[in-house]
């Protein structure tokens, strides 16, 4: 399975985010689109959807950007893929009204891609973004060597809202 450029895209978005919380001014489009080498209009797109989801707090104006919502501990990476994919079909007889495949009523080979692809998200629900970035050194290196653009996270941080994203807080819990 390949993950679509969007979900690599945003990733790396809350990615860079978790590795900065707690850093006085908000992470910048910009400075993400410089980091990575990605487009910026393209991260517009794609932190518009993190904040509807309820990931990411955005901020507009000098001085605004973005802040996750959650705590890094709490956003889970399988939730994650399965909100940003739309197609989990690996092969033509996983739609069936697509399928027209002659071998399908007797075929094994869908059954077993069927079980990997649940290994994979399986696997992927195990993870949250903090595992992604953490263990960090006691001198930033991790950071730095994910993200060799960004200044090094501080302590601190604010009480959050939950977010709309199976798997994770609903609004009204507490995930402070």
């Amino acid at each position: 399975m390949r993950l679509t450029q969007w979900t690599d895209y945003t990733l790396r978005v809350l990615m860079y985010c978790a590795a900065t919380e707690g850093r006085e001014q908000p992470v910048t489009i910009t400075e993400v689109a410089e980091g990575y080498g990605i487009s910026r209009s393209h991260l517009m797109k794609i932190v518009q959807q993190l904040a509807a989801q309820g990931l990411l707090e955005t901020t507009r104006g000098r001085g605004g950007g973005m802040r996750l919502m959650v705590p890094a501990s709490t956003i889970n990476i399988g939730a994650v893929v399965r909100a940003t994919e739309t197609d989990f079909n690996l092969v033509e007889c996983f739609d069936p009204g697509t399928n027209q495949c002659r071998l399908s009523s007797h075929c094994r080979l869908k059954g077993v891609l069927w079980q990997a692809m649940q290994a994979y998200l399986a696997v992927l629900d195990g993870v949250t973004l903090q595992d992604l970035i953490a263990p960090a050194a006691a001198d930033g290196a991790a950071a730095r060597s994910l993200l060799p653009t960004v200044a090094l996270p501080q302590s601190g941080g604010a009480m959050r809202r939950g977010s709309l994203v199976a798997g994770l807080p609903s609004k009204t819990e507490n995930t402070d």
